[in-house]
């Protein structure tokens, strides 16, 4: 007998179920205490597009070891970051910290290719875009030109940068309203660690679009302001060498405080668990 055939009601209720797995966020490992996603760049972009068709809300946060180090110092960073919907690894270093717990990650999501990746997804799905950061706005809209030339059709729907000054109650509400005005389904944020976790975990709940994503230097280097380090280094765990070469004035402390740090407190972490494995396999 053959099987019947799906109606239309059965197609809709597949999809919908569908659509709220995606949603879901992928499962995580801690590494010093920042619960990391176990996730690529296509899983979580699957996420950011369930998360807008279903009407939920959330945020990514994009961690290399600096976020990490920094949560180990920082209470409020340390809550808007475990507070994202997903954390995701953007540093190699995060990588092989979690593939050394016994994870498989084949790769990490770095901040700048997954903005790339997402644009060119939503040339095609018509998801709309804003822009919050830059280092001015003449950067803000070079950096919506570059796009826009090249992902066609991409929809960039309002962009704003903010000063480095923290903004006033007005200017906030400003912000907000300009925001929900455009009707932005995923609003890309670079404004740097810790900031822009900062106010991505202020601002969720006054916002109107379903994702918030945090990336950092992704600005400058889809701008043109910032060169990115080569694949070669970035494969190898150098892409801090690269950047602090560029803007040594500027990264130095970062890189040479907390990258020793990470390696330190990661040692810790990985000797306990090889501990815990030990006395596993006793018992």
């Amino acid at each position: 007998m053959p099987a019947p055939t799906p109606s239309p009601i059965d197609d809709a209720r597949t999809a919908a179920e569908a659509v709220a797995a995606a949603a879901v966020p992928p499962p995580t490992t801690d590494v010093l205490g920042v619960p990391l996603a176990l996730t690529d760049y296509e899983r979580t972009m699957d996420w950011m597009d369930a998360t807008i068709r279903s009407g939920r809300k959330g945020y990514v946060a994009v961690a290399a070891t600096h976020t990490v180090m920094a949560c180990q110092e920082d209470p409020e960073l340390r809550a808007a970051v475990r507070g994202a919907s997903l954390v995701v690894p953007d540093g190699q270093p995060l990588v092989w910290a979690m593939n050394a717990l016994g994870h498989d990650l084949s790769s990490r999501v770095y901040g700048p290719d997954l903005m790339a990746r997402y644009c060119e997804r939503s040339a095609l799905t018509g998801a709309r875009m804003f822009l919050y950061g830059g280092r001015n706005q003449g950067s803000l809209v070079q950096l919506a030109l570059n796009l826009r030339r090249r992902y066609p059709g991409l929809q960039i729907v309002g962009g704003y940068s903010p000063p480095f000054r923290a903004l006033t109650g007005e200017e906030q509400d400003a912000v907000v309203a300009e925001i929900n005005h455009s009707r932005a389904d995923v609003v890309w944020v670079g404004i740097g660690v810790p900031k822009q976790e900062k106010w991505m975990a202020a601002m969720r709940d006054r916002l109107d679009a379903p994702v918030l994503v945090g990336v950092g230097a992704a600005f400058d280097f889809h701008a043109g302001l910032v060169p990115q380090a080569p694949d070669w280094m970035q494969s190898a765990g150098l892409e801090w060498a690269y950047r602090l070469s560029k803007e040594p004035r500027r990264l130095w402390r970062r890189y040479l405080r907390y990258n020793p740090l990470f390696v330190l407190g990661f040692g810790r972490q990985y000797a306990r668990h090889r501990r815990a494995l030990s006395r596993g396999s006793r018992g």
